[in-house]
């Protein structure tokens, strides 16, 4: 029985010690959230304003593109092909009145 007695005291040990280790990790853990949540707060945040007000001028850069360039391209070159079609009808009716 002496045996079985040492094998119990040595066991309820390691497991006070284990338990010990656990707690401490525990901790350790909780305090690395901890930083990691204030890392997220201090950090993020800061990035998220400074992405959405790029976004803003992205934004505003790409109305006044869109206005003063693309705009007036698109009205000149549908102005221009409109131009074009109306020649080759022309010029493609008179070829065919006379007979070619």
């Amino acid at each position: 029985m002496p045996v079985l007695t040492a094998i119990r005291d040595v066991a309820i040990i390691l497991l006070a010690v284990e338990s010990l280790v656990i707690g401490v990790l525990l901790i350790i853990l909780l305090l690395q959230i901890r930083s990691l949540a204030r890392l997220l707060r201090d950090e993020v945040r800061p990035i998220l304003t400074s992405a959405q007000e790029t976004m803003g001028t992205v934004r505003g850069t790409t109305t006044i593109v869109s206005q003063y360039i693309v705009s007036p391209v698109a009205r000149v070159a549908s102005f221009v092909a409109g131009l074009r079609e109306g020649l080759e009808a022309l010029v493609g009716s008179a070829r065919h009145g006379d007979g070619t």
